[in-house]
C-alpha cells in the first residue's frame, strides 16, 4: 500500500510539472524494474550537454615552470610585468572557488614583500654597482677589519637601487608564477598523477595535508566545549587543557589510519630484480644531478649554451628512473586525469615563451638585461613582447567543468 501510493504521489507531482525542453527527468526507482531510465531526447530539443573532461593539473604547473624559466633570462621590467600579467589574468579566468585557489593573492603578497626586502638590502648594505646620482646620503656605522666589504649605510645611488628593483622583480615574477600554479591545479589530483616510484612519498602529503585541518577542528571542538561548561579556555592552562585530549586524539587518529592503511596493502612492493634496482637508482640519480647543472646554467648567464641540453637529458634520465622504479609499487588509478589536447596547449604556450625568451637572451642579451651604468629607460623588445603574449593562450582555453 506504501508503495502503491508513493508511485502515484510521483507520479500525480510529474504530471503537475511541465517538462522543460532538453531536461531528463529520473522516474520512479520502484518503476519498470527499480532501473532508472531516461527518455530520448525529441525532435528538435537540443541533446543534454556532455560533462567536460577535467585539465590535468601537471600541465599549469608545466605552464607555470615554463614562465618562470622566462623570468630567469631577463631583468627588463616590462616583460617582467607582461609576465606577471598574463599569469594574473589566466588565474582569474581559471581560478575555481576551492581553498587553494586563494593562494594566488598570498603569493602576490610575498612577491611584493621580497621585492621590497631586496631594495631595503641595497639601501641599507649598499651595493657593488658603481652610480653618480646620490639620492640620499645614511649614516654609516663603521665596522671591524673582519667585515671588510661589508658597509652599513653611507651613499644610496639610484643606480644601485634600480639594479636592486629589477633582480628583486625577477624573483617576484617566479613567486607569482609558482602562485599561479598552486591556484590553479588541485593539490589532490597532483598527488594522485604521480608516478608509481613517487606513490609512497604521495601518501605521506596526502596524510601530513589531512592531518592540519582536523587538529584544528579539534581544537575549536574543545575550546568550545570548555567555554559551555564556564572553563577556561585561553591562557597557559587552557592550553594544557585542550592540548592534551587533541593530542591524544591525533594519536588515536594515527592508530587507526595506519591500520586502516595495512590492512588495504599500502606499502607492500612487488619483487623487482637487483639490475633493475641499479638502474634505476642510477637513472633517478643522474638525471636529478643533471636537472641541478642544467637549472645552475640556464640561471647563470655563462652555462646559458649548455644548460638546456643538460637540463633535457636530466629530465628524460630522471622520467625513465621513475618509470623503472615505478614497477616496485603496483598499483590501479582510479578516474585518472587524460591528458588531452588542451592540456598539450596549455604545457606548449609556457615551454614557447620560456623557449623564444632563451633564444632572445643568447641573440640581444642587452635588451632582455638593460644595464644601469649609465642608467637609462628599459625599452619594450616587439618579438620577445609578442612572445610573452603566448602566455594567454590557456585564457582562451574552455574552463573545465566537474
Amino acid at each position: 500500500m506504501k508503495a502503491c501510493a508513493r508511485g502515484s504521489f510521483v507520479a500525480e507531482r510529474e504530471r503537475a510539472v511541465p517538462r522543460a525542453a532538453g531536461v531528463v527527468r529520473p522516474t520512479h526507482p520502484h518503476a519498470e524494474g527499480g532501473r532508472r531510465r531516461s527518455r530520448p531526447a525529441r525532435a528538435g530539443e537540443p541533446a543534454p550537454a556532455r560533462l567536460r573532461s577535467t585539465l590535468h593539473p601537471g600541465a599549469w604547473w608545466l605552464w607555470a615552470i615554463g614562465l618562470g624559466t622566462a623570468a630567469t633570462r631577463t631583468t627588463n621590467p616590462l616583460l617582467l610585468g607582461l609576465l606577471i600579467a598574463a599569469s594574473g589574468y589566466v588565474v582569474a579566468t581559471h581560478r575555481s572557488p576551492t581553498p587553494w585557489a586563494r593562494s594566488y593573492t598570498a603569493f602576490v603578497k610575498l612577491a611584493l614583500a621580497v621585492l621590497l626586502v631586496r631594495v631595503l638590502f641595497a639601501v641599507a648594505l649598499g651595493s657593488p654597482i658603481p652610480g653618480t646620482h646620490t639620492l640620499f646620503t645614511l649614516p654609516e656605522i663603521p665596522l671591524p677589519q673582519w667585515a671588510q666589504g661589508i658597509r652599513l649605510g653611507g651613499r644610496v645611488t639610484a643606480e644601485a637601487v634600480v639594479f636592486a628593483a629589477y633582480d628583486g622583480l625577477k624573483l617576484a615574477t617566479l613567486l607569482i608564477c609558482v602562485g599561479a600554479a598552486n591556484a590553479l591545479a588541485s593539490p589532490t589530483r597532483l598527488l594522485k598523477s604521480l608516478p608509481g616510484a613517487l606513490y609512497e612519498t604521495g601518501v605521506a602529503v596526502v596524510v601530513a595535508l589531512t592531518f592540519a585541518p582536523h587538529l584544528i577542528a579539534d581544537v575549536q571542538r574543545l575550546r568550545a566545549a570548555r567555554r559551555l561548561r564556564g572553563r577556561p579556555d585561553r591562557g597557559v592552562r587552557g592550553l594544557l587543557q585542550v592540548g592534551l585530549p587533541v593530542l591524544e586524539g591525533a594519536l588515536e587518529r594515527s592508530v587507526a589510519l595506519a591500520a586502516a592503511m595495512e590492512s588495504r596493502g599500502y606499502g607492500r612492493t612487488a619483487e623487482v630484480p637487483a639490475r633493475v634496482r641499479r638502474t634505476t637508482a642510477a637513472l633517478t640519480l643522474g638525471g636529478l644531478l643533471g636537472v641541478c647543472a642544467g637549472t645552475y646554467g640556464l640561471l647563470t648567464a655563462e652555462g646559458g649554451t649548455y644548460g638546456l641540453p643538460v637540463l633535457l637529458a636530466g629530465v628524460v634520465a630522471a622520467l625513465a628512473g621513475l618509470r623503472l622504479g615505478g614497477r616496485r609499487s603496483p598499483r590501479t588509478r582510479y578516474r585518472p586525469d587524460p591528458w588531452g589536447p588542451r592540456a598539450w596547449l596549455v604545457t606548449g604556450s609556457g615551454a614557447a615563451v620560456a623557449a623564444l625568451l632563451t633564444f632572445a637572451s643568447v641573440r640581444d642579451p642587452q635588451t632582455l638585461r638593460p644595464g644601469v651604468v649609465p642608467l637609462v629607460a628599459p625599452a619594450l623588445p616587439l618579438w620577445p613582447a609578442a612572445a610573452v603574449l603566448l602566455a594567454l593562450l590557456p585564457a582562451f582555453v574552455p574552463r573545465e567543468h566537474a
